[in-house]
């Protein structure tokens, strides 16, 4: 049996640990693994359907196929094009009526996912890096919040865990530390904070299931912790990536520009669409690997990431290290 915490209740899976939503690596195979070890694995909508080539219904079954876990949905609901929240808003659907009743938003004003999430039994938990977001996302009506420390990867926030901790802790919902989690002494350091679960992502990057490129994983293997750096040139807000030859943190004045107007919301998306661009272009072999880090995101519990194994044996070990 594994450690029972709020999350873990409103989840129903065994043990309090998320593998999170990653772009572009949550391919199926990872999710349905991370799932049978026992966590909550989420899937993210835009990777399964414009990376992996799914169609997001079938590519649900084909995950159910490999798992008979739970399974989350990543739903990010920033601000856009109509055309991509009309998409968003299909895909929620969607997943509603594929049984998914665990949701983790991402960005935005979450009201309208919590009113039609709950309206079938299912929880929302929102992603926050400020006590401001968080107020935001309780008056929508989310069940709990996703706190993201200055140890992430991906998109990171400014504050430690403790810190978050800290300043959030009296408001009385479920509380997931996201970030600087790859191993049982750091998973049982927050969790010794009063964190109901904790959110990874770069330790299951480095696994046998993530379908993402060998020099990824190896990189993952081989950084240590002051080899994390951030950058804006890859979705134009902070991003946590591994230190590489071609390495610059901000984007050209012009970029800079387009990212404060009126139409920032298109220059994040086409920044976005540029990296995957590029990464897909390495993955078959155009670029040189020093060229290929630039692109690598990762987080700061790369310091404990010495290997590559199965994502199942990794969720396992880690939530069988809390029982």
């Amino acid at each position: 049996m594994g450690m029972s915490t709020p999350f873990t209740e409103h989840s129903g899976v065994e043990h309090p640990i998320i593998c999170g939503a990653m772009y572009p690596c949550s391919n199926p195979e990872l999710v349905a693994a991370a799932a049978n070890g026992g966590g909550m694995a989420i899937l993210q909508p835009v990777s399964l359907t414009y990376v992996h080539g799914w169609d997001l219904r079938e590519g649900i079954r084909y995950i159910r196929s490999l798992t008979d876990q739970p399974i989350g949905f990543n739903a990010l609901i920033e601000k856009g094009s109509k055309k991509y929240i009309e998409r968003m808003s299909e895909w929620i659907d969607i997943a509603l009526e594929e049984d998914i009743r665990f949701f983790v938003t991402s960005l935005g004003k979450p009201d309208w996912v919590c009113e039609r999430v709950h309206a079938k039994g299912g929880f929302v938990y929102h992603d926050v890096t400020t006590r401001k977001h968080a107020m935001k996302g309780i008056e929508c009506g989310v069940d709990g919040l996703i706190c993201v420390n200055n140890r992430a990867g991906g998109h990171l926030g400014t504050d430690s865990a403790a810190a978050m901790y800290a300043e959030l802790s009296d408001l009385e919902t479920p509380l997931i530390c996201a970030g600087g989690i790859g191993s049982e002494e750091e998973l049982a350091e927050v969790m010794a904070m009063g964190y109901a679960g904790v959110q990874m992502g770069t330790r299951f990057i480095a696994t046998s299931e993530c379908n993402s490129p060998d020099d990824y994983k190896q990189a993952i293997v081989d950084a240590k912790e002051e080899d994390i750096v951030w950058t804006n040139r890859l979705t134009g807000v902070p991003i946590s990536v591994i230190r590489s030859e071609g390495y610059q943190q901000e984007n050209s004045w012009m970029m800079r520009k387009w990212l404060s107007s009126r139409w920032k919301h298109s220059a994040r998306m086409f920044l976005n669409f540029l990296s995957f661009t590029k990464l897909r272009r390495l993955e078959k072999g155009k670029g040189s690997t020093a060229k290929k880090k630039e692109f690598f995101s990762a987080g700061k519990s790369v310091e404990t990431v010495h290997s590559v194994e199965s994502a199942t044996v990794i969720m396992a070990r880690l939530g069988q290290s809390l029982a």
